[in-house]
Protein backbone atom coordinates (compact mmCIF):
# COMPACT_ATOMS: atom_id res chain seq x y z
CA UNK A 1 0.00 0.00 0.00
CA UNK A 2 1.29 3.51 -0.80
CA UNK A 3 2.04 5.99 1.96
CA UNK A 4 -0.77 8.16 0.63
CA UNK A 5 -3.29 5.32 0.97
CA UNK A 6 -2.10 4.47 4.48
CA UNK A 7 -2.40 8.12 5.46
CA UNK A 8 -6.03 8.26 4.33
CA UNK A 9 -6.87 5.24 6.49
CA UNK A 10 -5.23 6.76 9.56
CA UNK A 11 -7.13 10.02 9.09
CA UNK A 12 -10.41 8.11 9.11
CA UNK A 13 -9.56 6.51 12.45
CA UNK A 14 -7.64 9.14 14.41
CA UNK A 15 -8.74 12.65 15.40
CA UNK A 16 -7.42 15.66 13.55
CA UNK A 17 -5.00 17.62 15.75
CA UNK A 18 -4.44 21.31 15.27
CA UNK A 19 -2.18 23.76 17.05
CA UNK A 20 -3.30 24.83 20.51
CA UNK A 21 -4.45 21.43 21.69
CA UNK A 22 -7.56 21.14 19.49
CA UNK A 23 -8.96 17.74 18.49
CA UNK A 24 -11.84 17.34 16.06
CA UNK A 25 -13.95 14.26 15.38
CA UNK A 26 -16.33 14.58 12.44
CA UNK A 27 -18.07 11.37 13.59
CA UNK A 28 -19.17 10.67 10.04
CA UNK A 29 -18.47 7.00 10.76
CA UNK A 30 -17.73 4.81 13.78
CA UNK A 31 -14.18 3.80 12.81
CA UNK A 32 -11.64 4.10 15.62
CA UNK A 33 -14.17 4.66 18.41
CA UNK A 34 -13.73 2.36 21.40
CA UNK A 35 -16.87 0.47 22.39
CA UNK A 36 -17.50 -0.24 26.06
CA UNK A 37 -20.70 -2.29 26.29
CA UNK A 38 -22.35 -0.36 23.43
CA UNK A 39 -23.03 -0.87 19.72
CA UNK A 40 -21.90 1.75 17.19
CA UNK A 41 -23.00 2.21 13.60
CA UNK A 42 -22.25 4.67 10.80
CA UNK A 43 -25.57 6.18 9.68
CA UNK A 44 -27.27 9.28 8.36
CA UNK A 45 -29.72 11.12 10.63
CA UNK A 46 -31.70 14.22 9.72
CA UNK A 47 -29.56 15.17 6.79
CA UNK A 48 -26.08 14.50 8.13
CA UNK A 49 -23.65 11.64 8.56
CA UNK A 50 -23.38 10.56 12.17
CA UNK A 51 -22.56 7.79 14.63
CA UNK A 52 -25.50 5.93 16.15
CA UNK A 53 -25.04 4.46 19.63
CA UNK A 54 -27.35 1.81 21.12
CA UNK A 55 -26.98 -0.42 24.17
CA UNK A 56 -28.82 -3.06 26.14
CA UNK A 57 -28.00 -1.95 29.70
CA UNK A 58 -27.40 1.35 31.47
CA UNK A 59 -23.66 0.66 31.70
CA UNK A 60 -21.37 1.55 28.83
CA UNK A 61 -20.18 4.33 26.54
CA UNK A 62 -17.96 4.92 23.51
CA UNK A 63 -14.52 6.39 24.15
CA UNK A 64 -12.95 8.77 21.65
CA UNK A 65 -9.44 7.55 20.78
CA UNK A 66 -6.35 9.50 21.76
CA UNK A 67 -8.18 11.78 24.19
CA UNK A 68 -6.95 12.66 27.67
CA UNK A 69 -9.03 15.65 28.70
CA UNK A 70 -8.48 17.66 31.87
CA UNK A 71 -9.57 21.28 31.38
CA UNK A 72 -10.99 23.05 28.36
CA UNK A 73 -14.07 22.90 26.13
CA UNK A 74 -15.98 20.06 24.49
CA UNK A 75 -18.57 20.80 21.78
CA UNK A 76 -20.77 18.40 19.82
CA UNK A 77 -24.09 17.97 18.05
CA UNK A 78 -26.29 15.29 19.59
CA UNK A 79 -29.77 13.89 18.92
CA UNK A 80 -31.85 10.93 20.01
CA UNK A 81 -34.80 8.88 18.88
CA UNK A 82 -36.83 7.02 21.50
CA UNK A 83 -37.74 3.47 20.46
CA UNK A 84 -40.24 2.42 23.14
CA UNK A 85 -43.86 1.72 22.08
CA UNK A 86 -46.30 4.67 21.97
CA UNK A 87 -47.79 5.46 25.37
CA UNK A 88 -44.71 4.32 27.31
CA UNK A 89 -43.09 7.29 29.06
CA UNK A 90 -39.47 7.71 27.97
CA UNK A 91 -38.11 11.29 27.89
CA UNK A 92 -34.75 10.16 26.53
CA UNK A 93 -31.19 10.50 27.79
CA UNK A 94 -28.12 11.52 25.77
CA UNK A 95 -24.88 13.21 26.71
CA UNK A 96 -21.12 13.62 26.66
CA UNK A 97 -18.88 12.08 29.30
CA UNK A 98 -15.43 13.41 30.17
CA UNK A 99 -12.49 12.47 32.39
CA UNK A 100 -13.52 8.89 31.74
CA UNK A 101 -11.40 5.87 32.67
CA UNK A 102 -10.49 3.46 29.88
CA UNK A 103 -12.72 0.74 31.33
CA UNK A 104 -15.68 3.20 31.58
CA UNK A 105 -15.98 2.58 35.32
CA UNK A 106 -15.60 6.25 36.32
CA UNK A 107 -16.59 9.42 34.45
CA UNK A 108 -18.20 12.85 34.70
CA UNK A 109 -21.34 13.37 32.61
CA UNK A 110 -23.63 16.10 31.32
CA UNK A 111 -26.76 14.86 29.58
CA UNK A 112 -30.07 16.17 28.32
CA UNK A 113 -33.63 14.77 28.34
CA UNK A 114 -35.62 16.40 25.51
CA UNK A 115 -38.89 14.68 26.43
CA UNK A 116 -38.87 16.27 29.87
CA UNK A 117 -38.51 19.73 28.35
CA UNK A 118 -41.98 19.34 26.81
CA UNK A 119 -43.72 17.99 29.94
CA UNK A 120 -46.77 19.61 31.55
CA UNK A 121 -45.30 18.66 34.94
CA UNK A 122 -42.94 21.40 36.12
CA UNK A 123 -40.92 18.96 38.21
CA UNK A 124 -40.26 16.90 35.08
CA UNK A 125 -39.36 20.04 33.11
CA UNK A 126 -36.72 20.80 35.73
CA UNK A 127 -35.04 17.47 34.86
CA UNK A 128 -34.20 18.55 31.28
CA UNK A 129 -30.44 19.05 31.72
CA UNK A 130 -28.52 17.04 34.28
CA UNK A 131 -25.08 16.29 35.70
CA UNK A 132 -23.88 13.14 37.42
CA UNK A 133 -20.61 11.42 38.25
CA UNK A 134 -20.39 7.66 37.98
CA UNK A 135 -20.23 5.40 39.85
CA UNK A 136 -20.66 7.13 43.24
CA UNK A 137 -22.86 10.12 42.41
CA UNK A 138 -25.56 9.00 40.00
CA UNK A 139 -28.65 11.07 39.24
CA UNK A 140 -30.73 9.47 41.98
CA UNK A 141 -28.20 10.08 44.75
CA UNK A 142 -27.65 13.69 43.71
CA UNK A 143 -31.34 14.47 43.31
CA UNK A 144 -32.26 13.04 46.71
CA UNK A 145 -29.35 14.68 48.56
CA UNK A 146 -29.35 18.01 46.71
CA UNK A 147 -32.74 18.65 45.05
CA UNK A 148 -32.59 21.03 42.11
CA UNK A 149 -28.83 21.63 42.33
CA UNK A 150 -27.47 19.28 39.65
CA UNK A 151 -30.31 19.59 37.11
CA UNK A 152 -32.27 22.39 35.44
CA UNK A 153 -34.89 23.26 32.83
CA UNK A 154 -33.77 23.76 29.24
CA UNK A 155 -35.71 24.37 26.03
CA UNK A 156 -35.19 21.24 23.92
CA UNK A 157 -36.84 19.65 20.90
CA UNK A 158 -37.29 15.85 20.73
CA UNK A 159 -35.51 14.06 17.87
CA UNK A 160 -33.76 17.28 16.78
CA UNK A 161 -30.06 18.07 16.69
CA UNK A 162 -28.92 19.91 19.83
CA UNK A 163 -25.57 21.66 20.06
CA UNK A 164 -23.92 21.15 23.43
CA UNK A 165 -20.85 22.88 24.82
CA UNK A 166 -19.16 21.84 28.06
CA UNK A 167 -16.61 24.12 29.71
CA UNK A 168 -14.41 22.54 32.39
CA UNK A 169 -11.98 24.35 34.70
CA UNK A 170 -10.58 22.40 37.62
CA UNK A 171 -13.49 21.28 39.77
CA UNK A 172 -16.09 23.42 37.98
CA UNK A 173 -18.02 22.84 34.76
CA UNK A 174 -20.77 24.54 32.74
CA UNK A 175 -23.20 23.21 30.16
CA UNK A 176 -24.32 25.46 27.29
CA UNK A 177 -27.04 24.50 24.80
CA UNK A 178 -27.76 25.56 21.21
CA UNK A 179 -25.29 28.42 21.10
CA UNK A 180 -26.57 30.28 24.15
CA UNK A 181 -24.07 32.65 25.75
CA UNK A 182 -25.44 31.69 29.17
CA UNK A 183 -25.07 28.25 30.73
CA UNK A 184 -28.08 26.03 31.29
CA UNK A 185 -26.37 24.25 34.18
CA UNK A 186 -23.44 25.19 36.43
CA UNK A 187 -21.63 22.66 38.60
CA UNK A 188 -19.19 24.11 41.14
CA UNK A 189 -17.52 21.07 42.67
CA UNK A 190 -17.41 18.15 40.26
CA UNK A 191 -17.85 14.96 42.23
CA UNK A 192 -15.45 12.69 40.34
CA UNK A 193 -12.07 11.88 41.82
CA UNK A 194 -10.25 11.80 38.45
CA UNK A 195 -8.88 15.10 37.15
CA UNK A 196 -8.29 13.84 33.62
CA UNK A 197 -9.43 11.09 31.28
CA UNK A 198 -11.07 10.31 27.95
CA UNK A 199 -14.00 12.06 26.31
CA UNK A 200 -16.86 9.67 25.49
CA UNK A 201 -20.28 9.39 23.87
CA UNK A 202 -23.10 8.35 26.22
CA UNK A 203 -26.61 7.10 25.56
CA UNK A 204 -29.31 5.01 27.19
CA UNK A 205 -31.18 1.75 26.53
CA UNK A 206 -34.44 1.80 24.51
CA UNK A 207 -33.32 4.69 22.32
CA UNK A 208 -31.05 5.55 19.41
CA UNK A 209 -28.39 8.16 20.24
CA UNK A 210 -26.74 10.16 17.44
CA UNK A 211 -23.48 12.13 17.56
CA UNK A 212 -21.76 14.44 15.07
CA UNK A 213 -19.12 17.18 14.83
CA UNK A 214 -17.31 16.81 18.16
CA UNK A 215 -14.52 19.24 18.96
CA UNK A 216 -12.22 19.31 21.99
CA UNK A 217 -10.21 22.40 22.89
CA UNK A 218 -7.75 21.60 25.65
CA UNK A 219 -6.75 24.38 28.06
CA UNK A 220 -4.06 24.87 30.67
CA UNK A 221 -4.81 22.83 33.79
CA UNK A 222 -6.17 24.61 36.85
CA UNK A 223 -3.93 24.36 39.94
CA UNK A 224 -5.90 21.74 41.82
CA UNK A 225 -4.81 18.28 42.91
CA UNK A 226 -6.31 15.48 44.93
CA UNK A 227 -5.31 14.14 48.32
CA UNK A 228 -5.28 17.35 50.39
CA UNK A 229 -5.32 16.78 54.13
CA UNK A 230 -8.39 17.50 56.26
CA UNK A 231 -6.70 17.54 59.67
CA UNK A 232 -6.61 20.89 61.43
CA UNK A 233 -8.75 23.90 62.25
CA UNK A 234 -10.80 25.61 59.56
CA UNK A 235 -12.48 29.03 59.50
CA UNK A 236 -15.78 28.38 57.69
CA UNK A 237 -18.11 30.87 56.01
CA UNK A 238 -21.47 29.35 55.05
CA UNK A 239 -23.72 31.54 52.90
CA UNK A 240 -27.30 30.27 52.53
CA UNK A 241 -30.63 31.45 51.17
CA UNK A 242 -31.68 32.12 54.79
CA UNK A 243 -28.60 34.09 55.79
CA UNK A 244 -24.92 33.63 56.57
CA UNK A 245 -23.37 31.41 59.23
CA UNK A 246 -19.75 31.27 60.34
CA UNK A 247 -17.85 28.88 62.55
CA UNK A 248 -14.65 27.11 63.50
CA UNK A 249 -14.39 23.54 62.29
CA UNK A 250 -11.80 21.26 63.89
CA UNK A 251 -11.17 17.97 62.08
CA UNK A 252 -9.22 14.78 62.64
CA UNK A 253 -8.83 12.12 59.95
CA UNK A 254 -8.39 8.40 60.56
CA UNK A 255 -8.15 6.77 57.14
CA UNK A 256 -11.33 7.71 55.30
CA UNK A 257 -13.23 8.66 58.47
CA UNK A 258 -13.45 12.18 59.89
CA UNK A 259 -14.36 13.42 63.35
CA UNK A 260 -14.20 16.76 65.11
CA UNK A 261 -16.21 19.70 66.40
CA UNK A 262 -18.07 22.75 65.11
CA UNK A 263 -18.30 25.98 67.12
CA UNK A 264 -19.95 29.15 65.92
CA UNK A 265 -23.28 30.52 64.76
CA UNK A 266 -24.90 27.07 64.72
CA UNK A 267 -23.85 25.94 68.16
CA UNK A 268 -20.82 25.33 70.33
CA UNK A 269 -18.70 22.16 70.40
CA UNK A 270 -21.10 20.25 68.16
CA UNK A 271 -19.74 16.78 67.34
CA UNK A 272 -18.85 16.36 63.66
CA UNK A 273 -18.61 13.08 61.76
CA UNK A 274 -17.84 12.48 58.13
CA UNK A 275 -15.87 10.82 55.37
CA UNK A 276 -12.77 11.69 53.35
CA UNK A 277 -12.07 10.46 49.80
CA UNK A 278 -8.88 11.71 48.21
CA UNK A 279 -9.57 15.25 49.44
CA UNK A 280 -13.36 15.21 49.00
CA UNK A 281 -15.22 15.49 52.33
CA UNK A 282 -18.79 15.03 53.50
CA UNK A 283 -19.42 16.30 57.03
CA UNK A 284 -22.46 16.11 59.30
CA UNK A 285 -23.35 17.62 62.67
CA UNK A 286 -26.41 18.57 64.68
CA UNK A 287 -26.76 22.33 64.39
CA UNK A 288 -28.82 24.67 66.54
CA UNK A 289 -31.17 26.88 64.52
CA UNK A 290 -30.90 30.42 65.96
CA UNK A 291 -33.72 31.88 68.00
CA UNK A 292 -35.53 34.78 66.39
CA UNK A 293 -34.86 33.77 62.77
CA UNK A 294 -38.03 33.81 60.65
CA UNK A 295 -37.32 30.50 58.86
CA UNK A 296 -38.68 28.26 61.60
CA UNK A 297 -38.67 27.78 65.33
CA UNK A 298 -35.35 27.37 67.16
CA UNK A 299 -34.10 23.83 67.65
CA UNK A 300 -31.78 21.16 66.33
CA UNK A 301 -31.36 20.61 62.59
CA UNK A 302 -28.99 18.34 60.67
CA UNK A 303 -26.16 20.22 58.96
CA UNK A 304 -24.25 18.81 55.98
CA UNK A 305 -21.14 20.23 54.32
CA UNK A 306 -19.78 18.54 51.19
CA UNK A 307 -16.88 19.64 49.01
CA UNK A 308 -13.19 19.53 48.16
CA UNK A 309 -10.11 20.53 50.11
CA UNK A 310 -7.32 22.04 48.02
CA UNK A 311 -4.28 22.73 50.16
CA UNK A 312 -5.13 25.39 52.75
CA UNK A 313 -8.56 26.18 51.36
CA UNK A 314 -11.82 24.32 50.83
CA UNK A 315 -15.23 24.94 49.34
CA UNK A 316 -18.44 23.16 48.52
CA UNK A 317 -22.16 23.00 49.07
CA UNK A 318 -24.00 22.77 52.37
CA UNK A 319 -27.49 22.51 53.78
CA UNK A 320 -29.40 22.81 57.03
CA UNK A 321 -32.06 20.17 56.53
CA UNK A 322 -35.45 21.76 55.89
CA UNK A 323 -34.19 25.28 56.65
CA UNK A 324 -31.47 26.52 54.30
CA UNK A 325 -28.84 25.62 51.73
CA UNK A 326 -25.99 27.34 49.88
CA UNK A 327 -22.24 27.48 49.34
CA UNK A 328 -19.47 27.35 51.92
CA UNK A 329 -15.80 28.23 51.88
CA UNK A 330 -13.09 27.57 54.43
CA UNK A 331 -9.47 28.44 55.10
CA UNK A 332 -7.07 26.52 57.30
CA UNK A 333 -6.09 28.40 60.46
CA UNK A 334 -3.62 25.83 61.83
Amino acid sequence: MSRCGLGMILLAVLPFRALGGVQTFALEDAKGLIERNVKLESVEYRGRKAVRLTKESEDGLALLPDTDFRDGTIEADIALKVTVPPGVRMPGFIGIAFRARNDASHYELFYIRPGNSQSEDQAMRNHSAQYCSEPDFGWYALRRAWPGVYEAYAELEPEAWTHVKIEVAGRSARLYLNGSAKPSLVVDGLKGEDLHGAVALWGYPREESYFSNLRITNAAAQPVKNGSEANGAWDVKFGTDAGGFGGLLKLNRDGNKLSGTWSGALGEDRAVTGTWRDGYVELHFTASWPEGWPQGAPGDVTATLAGWIDGASAKGRGKLEGRADGLWTASRTQ
